[in-house]
């Protein structure tokens, strides 16, 4: 019984994919933990709004999400920027109301990437950790930094410090002062190219930066993970609902595919004429699946219904309205960075 047991056992580990994901620690990044709290509003940094002529203060659009810029449609009134990660408010200023908060790493991980000049991001002075969870690597990235206190290449444990709370970069001043976080995935390891091809500008974060990132929702995770401290990342992604997907012609195996093979859907050994890529609203690829459809461009084949335009719910990627969707300029530039056919 014990030798069946044994194999069955063994059976089992092996039937499970060579990426399967860990639990992993992981701790807010300053003392203020009001997410947990029946407060929220004293965890999330507040933003200006004015709105139809009336000035608010709300809190909620430091929050992750469509939580900026209100419109009014066809579906009521609805937030239509997106908020990349959440913005924490201090729990200590000094006389002067400069934060004093210092800022650690949220999981163990190594620094990747340090922005000492705040005038090049509108992040301000900003850092970028990688973590190995086991399903690729995840990258965490604090901005609006006062200093850092980390090293390029530094090994880091949850709660090491990694700079302290300020103000830098554009759109935020000393009394709005908090700590931006996101964490995500990289779109492509081949993304100076891809930003040399579409901007004149120049690139001074090389493939750290934020637009070659693609964030989740941190504060969901920190809530979840809270209540369950042996969820995995790759069952975090499992509930986020796909919003659109698009086939694209198979030239290539996808970087991304390389990377994060929790992304594989299907059998990517046998050949066919395209990929179909899925999306969370948030632009989070969530799936890439082998597909018979042949296109000659990149094509959106589903798309979650709407009255509203779908600019609005895709960061400006998609265009359309209820069941149909096309691609904005916008949105062919994100695809061809997801699946580098600039280098083509």
């Amino acid at each position: 019984m014990l030798k069946r047991l044994t194999l069955f056992a063994l059976a089992t580990l092996t039937a499970l994919p060579l990426w399967a994901s860990a639990p992993f620690k992981l701790q807010l990044p300053t003392e203020n933990d009001f997410i947990f709290s029946k407060t929220p509003e004293k965890f999330y940094m507040y933003t200006y709004r004015n709105f139809e002529g009336v000035d608010s203060h709300p809190w909620t659009a430091g929050k992750y999400g469509y939580v900026r810029t209100l419109r009014r449609t066809d579906e009521g009134v609805i937030a239509t920027k997106f908020h990349e990660g959440i913005d924490i408010r201090p729990i200590k200023r000094d006389r002067y109301s400069r934060p004093l908060d210092i800022v650690g790493a949220i999981s163990e991980g190594k620094v990747v990437y340090i922005n000492p000049h705040g005038g090049n991001s509108n992040y301000g002075i900003y850092v970028v950790v990688e973590h190995d969870w086991g399903a690729g690597p995840f990258y965490s990235l604090y901005a609006h930094l006062a200093t850092t206190s980390c090293k390029l290449g530094q090994k880091l444990k949850a709660g090491s410090p990694i700079g302290k709370m300020g103000y830098t970069g554009s759109g935020i001043n000393r009394e709005r002062a908090h700590l931006h976080l996101e964490l995500g995935v990289m779109a492509n390891r081949d993304f100076k190219e891809w930003h040399g091809a579409y901007f004149s500008s120049p690139n001074h974060h090389g493939v750290y930066n934020g637009l070659n990132m693609n964030g989740l929702n941190i504060a969901e995770l920190f809530i979840r993970h809270k209540a369950n401290p042996n969820l995995t990342i790759t069952q975090f992604i499992d509930k986020i609902p796909t919003y659109y997907k698009v086939t694209v012609p198979r030239r290539r195996d996808l970087d991304l595919a390389k990377r994060y093979p929790w992304m594989r859907k299907g059998n990517h050994s046998v050949m066919t004429p395209a990929w179909e890529i899925s999306f969370a609203s948030s632009g989070f690829p969530l799936a890439i699946t082998p597909s018979n459809r042949a296109v000659v461009r990149p094509t959106v084949t589903f798309v979650k219904p709407t009255q509203s335009n779908h600019r609005y719910h895709t960061k400006g990627i998609l265009t359309g309205t209820g069941k149909q969707a096309s691609l904005t300029s916008l949105g062919q530039r994100v695809i061809s960075l997801m699946t580098s056919s600039f280098l083509d």
